[in-house]
């Protein structure tokens, strides 16, 4: 069976094994975002408030991409033509504050797993309609049914995560955060 995938992925050529790489990065930067969401809920709790947590977190962001972006010799931005453009396309820094709000809010209720399966059951949905009507300057791919099939497993999945969660996974009480440091 095994040789026969390989035999398959060799008459495909090279562009089967290429999607590989950033799916791999993809996963690893999904991973990383249950310990944001985590990490910012202990954060909004310990500056009292989730949005001195969000400020936070998009402000460690900054102190992060700035350096990055001089060792990169990034060339400075085309303020210009980004000014002319629709306004959707500054939409993704209120989409960020929503869902570092919503993370740091919900994942002590939600936990991560029921948390970060919802996030992705929206994220899912969402990219559907956008596939499907060619939002947001992307061209259209059709919502066929092998499509739907999926966001259909992926609200089931997240149905059973949550229906797999203890009723007591709140977010902890005075009581069971007070031997907590």
């Amino acid at each position: 069976m095994f040789s026969s995938a390989v035999r398959r992925s060799r008459m495909q050529g090279p562009s089967s094994f290429p999607a590989v790489f950033p799916m791999a990065i993809a996963v690893a930067a999904g991973a990383a975002v249950p310990f944001q969401a985590a990490s910012n809920a202990a954060l909004g709790r310990a500056l009292g408030h989730p949005l001195w947590a969000t400020l936070a977190s998009l402000g460690v962001s900054v102190l992060v991409v700035l350096p990055l972006m001089m060792l990169m010799r990034v060339p400075a931005p085309a303020l210009g033509t980004a000014a002319q453009g629709p306004a959707w396309w500054w939409l993704g820094g209120v989409a960020g504050v929503a869902y570092v709000t919503a993370a740091l809010m919900l994942t002590p209720r939600l936990g991560a797993a029921g948390f970060i399966v919802s996030v992705i059951a929206g994220q899912m949905l969402a990219s559907l309609l956008i596939d499907h009507y060619g939002l947001m300057g992307l061209a259209p791919k059709p919502a066929g049914g092998w499509r739907v099939a999926g966001i259909a497993l992926i609200l089931l999945g997240m149905a059973v995560v949550q229906m797999g969660s203890s009723p007591t996974a709140s977010a902890p009480g005075p009581a069971s955060s007070a031997g907590r440091s």
